[in-house]
């Protein structure tokens, strides 16, 4: 039997992903820094907040200061939600949607906890408000797929081990596996413990690198739903990608990804 894995966009089979909350003025240094090394992250925004507070980025400059980003749903006002009625998380959520789609232009699908609370009640309505995937605080220190898009804990917080796990991650060579590496924190913690210079080096290490796809929060899980709508004949003899993007996948352990381009059939025989 025709043997098939999937790859990453490009054909890589190491990603790299980035988390950061609340929209604080420190954001910009973060964002440039990020922007000069090629890397891609998420700002997870409180729509609710920025007016009352200077040290808040202001809507204006959404669409400029994250361009190549992802801006997500943090909440409206950041309230510990497992504690507030239901209906309230849904408003929180969708109405932080709401006003953060008027800025940016597009759908907002993603989510990191406020104060990393969450429920399993939270958890199951959180599909029905159009949110794909939501962040959870603390460090797995693993390299491996999220198993579920709604508990999503992230590698490490940029203060937990980021220069060993980053070297970790770089070292990581057998293609028969897919490697995420998830970066999350707040960039106001970087002007608190004056340690730019740790995410500098970060991105030295980790930026740049020919096995690994630079990407979004959001643009993981779609490349990842994407690979799943993939139409594989039973022998694997060949393959139809019903999506709109291009998909890869690497076939008998052949060192070459082989691009199946969106609504395109290609034989693998």
């Amino acid at each position: 039997m025709i043997k098939v894995y999937y790859c990453f966009p490009g054909g890589k089979h190491k990603a790299l992903t980035l988390s950061y909350d609340d929209g604080k003025l420190q954001d910009r240094r973060l964002s440039d820094l990020f922007n000069r090394y090629g890397l891609r992250a998420t700002f997870n925004l409180n729509s609710g907040l920025w007016d009352a507070d200077e040290k808040r980025i202001k809507p204006e400059e959404f669409r400029t200061l994250y361009a190549g980003h992802e801006i997500a749903c943090h909440t409206v006002t950041h309230p510990t939600i497992e504690r507030c009625p239901l209906p309230n998380v849904a408003q929180e959520i969708l109405e932080d949607r709401v006003a953060l789609e008027k800025w940016t232009g597009y759908p907002v699908r993603g989510l990191a906890y406020p104060n990393g609370s969450l429920s399993r009640d939270i958890v199951a309505m959180l599909p029905a408000l159009g949110i794909r995937y939501a962040r959870v605080v603390g460090s797995s220190d693993s390299f491996g797929a999220p198993e579920d898009p709604y508990r999503w804990q992230a590698t490490c917080h940029h203060n937990h081990r980021l220069l060993e796990n980053a070297d970790a991650f770089t070292a990581l060579f057998k293609k028969q596996y897919l490697y995420l590496m998830y970066v999350w924190g707040h960039s106001y913690e970087f002007d608190d413990r004056n340690n730019w210079d740790l995410m500098e080096e970060f991105c030295k290490r980790v930026g740049g690198r020919e096995d690994t796809w630079y990407c979004t929060n959001i643009a993981y899980w779609d490349a990842m739903d994407d690979l799943k709508r993939l139409r594989f004949a039973a022998d694997n003899s060949f393959v139809f990608n019903p999506n709109a993007a291009d998909c890869f996948i690497r076939v008998n352990d052949s060192e070459e990804a082989v691009c199946v381009p969106g609504g395109e059939t290609v034989r693998l025989d």
